[in-house]
């Protein structure tokens, strides 16, 4: 049996690492576990789980079909961290998009803790 090293570069599986919160079994400790788990579900297609960990206040602007279909259009190559505090993420997403052109999307997230979760509120581009 051959296990996936995870989508969001770390060096455990995907089923060690990302897995566990996408499919609810463990809560996310903090924004950057959040924010690598939330680049994993891109790469593996679980809007839900990007829809979920959106904050309330913010999920009016986006849909689980259009995540989807932007998710999917793309291959995802890895997710460089540049700086993490308490409840931001600087990071660097690699993709190739649907003419197999190479991206980065380049965002400072922010998120917030409510409730005893982690959700993305919104993020700056570069």
């Amino acid at each position: 049996m051959t296990l996936t090293r995870c989508f969001c570069v770390s060096l455990n599986t995907f089923k060690e690492c990302c897995e566990p919160y996408i499919y609810g079994t463990h809560n996310v400790p903090t924004v950057l576990a959040l924010m690598q788990s939330r680049y994993s579900a891109y790469a593996t297609l679980q809007a839900a789980y990007l829809m979920e960990t959106t904050h309330i206040s913010e999920r009016k602007h986006y849909s689980k079909s259009d995540i989807l279909q932007w998710a999917a259009s793309n291959k995802w190559q890895k997710l460089e961290i540049i700086t993490a505090t308490e409840n931001t993420v600087e990071f660097k997403a690699y993709f190739l998009d649907s003419k197999l052109q190479n991206q980065i999307h380049h965002e400072l997230s922010t998120f917030k803790l409510e409730n005893g979760s982690w959700f993305y509120v919104d993020g700056k581009f570069f």
